[in-house]
C-alpha cells in the first residue's frame, strides 16, 4: 500500500512461532541482515511481520522472503549463507532454481535440522551425484564436498540402492608422523578419518553408526586398504583426494563394482603430496573430463557453508595465489 511519503507498507503473516523464531534470528539479528541486504525497515510483532520501504525495495525484500520460504514455514534458522544465496539468485534472474533448492531436502540429522544443499551449485552437485557413477567434486574446505555425499551415500543405503557405504582417504600427514601415533595402522589413521566420523554421527548417531561399523555395512578405512579388492554393491567416497598419487587414484577408480557409484572429494589448493609429486585428482579431473558416467563438479568459496570468516579466508588466499602466479608468469627468464 502506497503512502504519502512515497514508501510502501505490507504485512505478512507467518503461520507459526517457529517461523517467526527462524525469521527474527538471535537477537533479531536476520531481520537486520535483511534490511541491510533490501533496505526495507522489518518489525515483527507475534506473527506479522510489517514490511516498509520504497515500492522497489519493498518488492525485493517479498521476492527475498519468498525465496527463503522452504527454510523459515519449516522453522529453520536461516544464515548468512542462505540469506546471500537466495540474493544472488534474485539478482541473476535464477528464482525459480533457488525455489527448487529449497525443496530438495536430503535427510534430517539427529537433532531434527533438515539437510539440504545450500546453494545453487551444492544442488548441481547432489543432482550429479545422484545421475552419474563417478563424481569429481573440487573445491575450497567447507564447501560441503564430503558432507553432502556421505548424506546422499546414508540415504542410499537407508533406501536399499546399496548394501555397503565405504568411506576412504589417503593418510597422508600435513605435517607429522604415523609412525610416532600409538596403535596398529586402523589406530593410527583414524584421526585422519574424523570428519567422516562426524557426518555418520550428524546423520545416524553415535550408537547407530557403531552398529553399523560393527556389521561392516558402513566401513571407514585407509586408502591403502582398497588395494586389490571389487567395490560392489557399494556407495565409495574418497575423501581429500588432492593427497593421492596418479597411481593411487588408477588404483582406487578401477575398485568400482556392479551396483556401485563413488564420490571423489578435494581441495587442489591444499595439497600434502612431497614436493614434485602431482595430485592424483587434478589428474583425474584432466583425464576424465567428457568420459561418460562420470561428472566433474566445480565448488568455490561462495560455496563455503561453515563460519561466514571461512568464506573470507578462502577468498583471501584465493587472490594471494592469482597474484603468485601472475608473478610467476611475469618475471623474465634469467640468463644463463
Amino acid at each position: 500500500m502506497a503512502e504519502s511519503d512515497g514508501l510502501s507498507s505490507t504485512t505478512l503473516s507467518l503461520p507459526s512461532q517457529a517461523s517467526a523464531l527462524a525469521l527474527a534470528g538471535e537477537g533479531e539479528v536476520t531481520l537486520r541482515r535483511l534490511e541491510a541486504l533490501t533496505g526495507a525497515t522489518l518489525v515483527l510483532r507475534g506473527l506479522d511481520l510489517s514490511l516498509r520501504a520504497r515500492p522497489s525495495q519493498l518488492q525485493r525484500a517479498c521476492d527475498l522472503l519468498d525465496l527463503l520460504r522452504p527454510l523459515w514455514q519449516e522453522g529453520q534458522s536461516i544464515s548468512q549463507v542462505d540469506l546471500n544465496t537466495a540474493l544472488q539468485a534474485l539478482d541473476s534472474g535464477r528464482g525459480e532454481e533457488h525455489r527448487d533448492l529449497g525443496n530438495l531436502v536430503l535427510a534430517r540429522s539427529q537433532s531434527g535440522r533438515l539437510l539440504r544443499p545450500r546453494t545453487l551449485r551444492q544442488k548441481a552437485y547432489v543432482q550429479a551425484m545422484e545421475r552419474h557413477d563417478l563424481t569429481l567434486a573440487l573445491g575450497p574446505a567447507g564447501t560441503g564436498k564430503t558432507f553432502l555425499a556421505t548424506v546422499l551415500a546414508v540415504r542410499m543405503l537407508q533406501d536399499r540402492r546399496v548394501e555397503r557405504l565405504i568411506l576412504t582417504r589417503p593418510a597422508v600427514e600435513a605435517g607429522e608422523r604415523l609412525g610416532f601415533l600409538p596403535g596398529d595402522l586402523q589406530q593410527k589413521v583414524d584421526p585422519y578419518l574424523r570428519p567422516l566420523y562426524d557426518a555418520l554421527h550428524t546423520l545416524l548417531g553415535a550408537e547407530r553408526t557403531a552398529v553399523l561399523l560393527e556389521k561392516g555395512v558402513i566401513e571407514v578405512a585407509p586408502l591403502a586398504y582398497m588395494r586389490g579388492r571389487t567395490l560392489a554393491d557399494a556407495f565409495v567416497i574418497l575423501d581429500e583426494a588432492q593427497n593421492t598419487s596418479g597411481a593411487q587414484m588408477r588404483m582406487v577408480l578401477t575398485r568400482l563394482g556392479e551396483n556401485s557409484r563413488m564420490v571423489v572429494t578435494g581441495d587442489p589448493s591444499q595439497t600434502d603430496l612431497p614436493p614434485g609429486v602431482p595430485s592424483g585428482l587434478a589428474e583425474a579431473a584432466q583425464v576424465l573430463d567428457g568420459v561418460e558416467g562420470v561428472a566433474i563438479c566445480h565448488l568455490s568459496a561462495a560455496d563455503v557453508v561453515r563460519h561466514p570468516l571461512v568464506q573470507r579466508l578462502v577468498s583471501a588466499y584465493e587472490q594471494r595465489d592469482r597474484r603468485r602466479a601472475a608473478g610467476t608468469a611475469a618475471s623474465p627468464a634469467r640468463p644463463r
